[in-house]
């Protein structure tokens, strides 16, 4: 997946300027910023959801502009922000999806995924009555129904209990490490983004301010976690002088 020089203007606003970056295959990348730093904008770009004002998109080598039918069946997105259908099962909600991806051998992919996600005792209640861990793991199920070779994860392990996130990532990871997948991950949880991430683009204002590995942060910022790295950035603490004496001088590439 790859993005050149991405930019998007809603009237005045530039919502996103001049964002460039690649998500190799086998790789997790974050794309991170506080609210209204333009990823969404960004993501949904990237989606083929949004038409860029300028620059391009290429997933699996198409033009997600020009030819984002081709890209599409091997695409998909979880997230809990996004309603699946209230008064549909868990088993018709993936039935549904895998038509609509054309997934071959429907039922047996959805009874893999029903198994490997501990779905069953849910397969026959309305989505409606889950509770909000519960609708996540559904949307996760919905997300890998056609075996994606792309996947977009926006606060995938939210409203879990710690066990059942970790034992998420943890399935997030092997799933990777068996298909290569390219992931591209929106989170407000920093410990996840240290453990899962290979890659972190930090977004202000529109724009990928600084980026690095998560080790290549906590070094450059002198922090001991990302989320410090995080608030430093969100805050523009360098351009303000607060950055730690110990933090190098241009620390934040602009």
């Amino acid at each position: 997946m790859r993005a050149d020089q991405l930019t998007k203007t809603f009237g005045a606003v530039q919502a996103v300027q001049g964002v460039s970056f690649d998500v190799p295959r086998g790789r997790t990348t974050a794309l991170l910023g506080a609210n209204g730093a333009g990823k969404t904008t960004t993501i949904a770009m990237l989606l083929g959801l949004l038409l860029p004002t300028s620059g391009t998109v290429e997933v699996l080598g198409h033009d997600m502009v020009r030819a984002r039918h081709r890209a599409m069946p091997l695409v998909n997105f979880s997230s809990p922000y996004v309603d699946l259908p209230r008064r549909l099962n868990v088993q018709q909600t993936l039935s549904f999806f895998a038509r609509l991806y054309g997934v071959p051998r429907p039922r047996r992919r959805i009874d893999d995924l029903v198994q490997e996600l501990d779905l069953g005792e849910l397969r026959r209640r309305r989505l409606g009555s889950l509770s909000a861990g519960q609708k996540t793991r559904v949307t996760l199920a919905k997300a890998l129904i056609n075996a994606p070779q792309v996947l977009f994860l926006d606060e995938p392990t939210a409203s879990l209990d710690p066990d059942t996130g970790d034992w998420m990532r943890s399935y997030l990871e092997t799933y990777q490490r068996d298909s290569g997948c390219a992931i591209l991950l929106a989170s407000h949880n920093m410990a996840e983004v240290e453990r899962m991430c290979h890659d972190v683009k930090m977004m202000r204002g529109g724009r990928i301010v600084d980026q690095g590995t998560p080790r290549q942060l906590l070094s450059r910022y002198g922090r001991g976690n990302l989320e410090e790295v995080f608030l430093d950035i969100a805050r523009d603490r360098q351009s303000a002088g607060e950055l730690p004496h110990h933090a190098p001088e241009g620390a934040l590439a602009k």
